[in-house]
């Protein structure tokens, strides 16, 4: 198979390493809009790959498939430049900066049938997979509450807050898709809320560097999350689930960055970031985009569930401005995307 990658920075690097270890990709074209980073990516990878520019030139390369790992302002017009060249693509999430263009992106990739599927890399975790099939085998009998939490250990530099979407589009959003993949259900109302404690440029681009959000489910279960851009003990990811006969928690090994007391045990050598948590699961998932490209396996994150995400991400948002409860319902009238 023939795959084109356009964005030739740290997770698009990733990528790109992980994608030349699969048997079935014969070459990779990169493409960036630096065409500099992009050359010089290509150049490492050795003879599978080559760099192309401008970007464009990827849709007239004979692919097999997409990976869109570009700036995220840009994503939305490469996916629909990759669905109308019906190229099959993958996208680190978000598939649009707004909401609107995440429902365009929806509607085209479903009027023209070519697959489109979504970074929620989550999905592919070992541990969020064996929660999932834990809910799905009632092992845990019914669900009361499930909590979920994003604590970075650093916060990003200031020039990413201007378009990153805030703390519950840029972040909270995965804990909402999990929480929605992992218990089969749909969320009915949250009710979210912010803090700024650390440095004031979260508070100068109207963002928070701390939040939570408690969220119903549609059949009562209650899930609670949590986000933070200062948790110096190292990058923490847990999905925890309490049901009525058990309970477990994914992400809670060796590594977590939590010191139990009183003399208990101390996280070894803890997460530094998201590509050391996920790594595993960041490969799971390039492996599967190539199935889906190939039409061997289903795609397992359409764009529908990347819009049911950011409808929730939208929702919290709205109630942490607001200070009210939010039926993510309300969203979809107001957007048009019921």
């Amino acid at each position: 198979m023939r795959i084109g990658l356009a964005g030739a920075g740290r997770i698009g690097a990733r990528h790109a390493a992980a994608l030349c270890q699969l048997p079935e990709v014969e070459s990779l074209v990169v493409a960036d809009a630096d065409p500099a980073r992009a050359r010089e990516l290509a150049a490492g990878l050795g003879g599978t790959a080559v760099a192309v520019d401008p970007v464009e030139d990827l849709f007239t390369a004979g692919l097999d498939g997409l990976v869109v790992a570009a700036a995220s302002a840009a994503h939305a017009s490469l996916v629909g430049a990759a669905v109308a060249a019906r190229i099959p693509v993958f996208c680190e999430k978000p598939l649009a900066t707004d909401l609107d263009g995440t429902f365009q992106i929806v509607s085209t990739a479903r009027a023209a049938q070519v697959p489109v599927q979504v970074g929620f890399q989550r999905r592919f975790d070992a541990g969020h997979l064996a929660a999932r099939e834990a809910v799905a085998a009632g092992t845990l009998g019914w669900l009361h509450t499930v909590r979920s939490c994003t604590l970075d250990p650093a916060p990003p530099p200031a020039s990413y807050l201007p378009t990153s979407g805030g703390l519950f589009r840029d972040c909270v959003i995965h804990d909402l898709d999990s929480i929605r993949h992992v218990t089969g259900r749909e969320v009915v109302r949250v009710t979210a809320a912010g803090a700024n404690r650390g440095d004031a440029m979260f508070r100068e681009h109207g963002d928070v560097d701390t939040g939570a959000a408690l969220l119903v489910l549609d059949d009562g279960t209650l899930g609670l999350v949590a986000a933070a851009r200062y948790n110096a003990a190292g990058y923490d990811v847990r999905l925890e689930l309490f049901g009525s006969k058990d309970s477990l928690a994914a992400g809670l090994d060796p590594r977590t960055p939590v010191t139990s007391v009183p003399g208990g045990r101390q996280p070894r050598r803890a997460y530094e970031g998201f590509l050391d948590r996920f790594a595993d699961a960041y490969d799971a998932e390039l492996r599967a985009f190539v199935e889906v490209a190939a039409g061997r396996r289903a795609n397992p994150c359409p764009p529908e569930e990347a819009l049911e995400a950011f409808c929730l991400a939208e929702a919290c948002d709205l109630s942490l401005r607001e200070g009210r409860p939010v039926d993510p319902a309300e969203i979809r009238r107001t957007a048009g995307v019921e």
